[in-house]
């Protein structure tokens, strides 16, 4: 795969500016116009927002408007962020349902392309991963009628930890649209290795976010991910291993992701951090086709 041919996505928190998850406000402090337009000038073919966020853009600008600023920057893939408590009763399922409507709503009105979703960090388990794929396979088949993938991501501070776990349900679901977020710091920082993420079925990999970080944990791991993230070549994560890895198992999705967490990072002015991230990342797929040539 050559670099060139590499449309990249810039997941929603690598370019929303000084909001973190579970700030007071996840809404971006920049219309969505101008970091679309951020995007297009540092060469991104997609971007991720979240639904607070997305539905303070449609307020502003209606959901045409919305339509019109991705497809006027050139944004082929949109993509929406983080459905938690699918698989769970009462109050908090009842929340996560709405949240499923209005995402399957408004995704399958702008083209979404992935739903994310994972397991709420506030959930301490047992985990039941039973009951998890079966929910997992009733909201596939939901989020089907508007033509887009369901990736779970597994995460360390989560009780859907790591690789396997996510096989767990992903696999037991057995949804054509339903599969895996691959992302760096989750994998490392939950213990797997990369050969783990070669030897995935490729049917199973429904998105790739690429990340970097140092080697020590800076506070509690859901602290760690939310302020500390590394560009890709950054860290010590090896990102060309990764991407390697990925396409092993033979991930052959129309993007890849990249997504920046840190509390430096996100007060940079939004045009020098759409261009970092993305020539920091387009610089380990150069890596990767340099070594190919070795």
């Amino acid at each position: 795969m050559n670099e060139n041919s590499i449309d990249l996505l810039a997941a929603y928190w690598t370019i929303a500016g000084d909001v973190y998850p579970c700030a007071p406000s996840e809404v971006s402090p920049f219309p969505l116009q101008a970091r679309a337009e951020a995007a297009a000038k540092a060469g991104w073919k997609g971007i991720g927002l979240v639904l607070d966020d997305l539905k303070a853009a449609v307020a502003q600008v209606g959901v045409s408007g919305v339509r019109n600023i991705l497809a006027d920057n050139g944004m082929k893939h949109f993509e929406l962020e983080i459905l938690v408590d699918w698989y769970k009763s009462g109050e908090l399922r009842a929340a996560s349902d709405q949240f499923r409507r209005d995402v399957i709503e408004l995704g399958g009105a702008l083209g979404m392309r992935n739903l994310k979703i994972g397991a709420s960090f506030a959930d301490e388990g047992p985990a039941d991963f039973p009951r998890m794929a079966a929910e997992f396979a009733k909201l596939c088949e939901e989020v089907s009628s508007v033509g887009a993938t369901v990736s779970l991501e597994f995460m360390p501070f989560s009780i859907v930890r790591n690789i396997q776990d996510g096989l767990a349900i992903v696999e037991a679901a057995d949804q054509p649209n339903g599969g895996l977020t691959v992302d760096t710091w989750h994998v490392v920082r939950g213990g797997s290795s990369y050969d783990e993420i070669a030897k995935i079925p490729s049917r199973f990999i429904k998105s790739i976010e690429l990340d970097d970080a140092d080697e020590q944990v800076v506070g509690t791991l859901f602290e760690d991910t939310r302020f500390n993230r590394r560009l890709c070549g950054e860290g010590v994560y090896n990102a060309p291993a990764f991407i390697e890895a990925v396409q092993q198992a033979g991930f052959a999705g129309p993007y890849y992701g990249v997504e920046i967490l840190s509390q430096s990072f996100r007060k940079l002015p939004l045009e020098e951090m759409a261009k970092r991230a993305f020539d920091s990342t387009m610089a380990q797929f150069a890596a990767v086709e340099a070594r190919k040539r070795v």
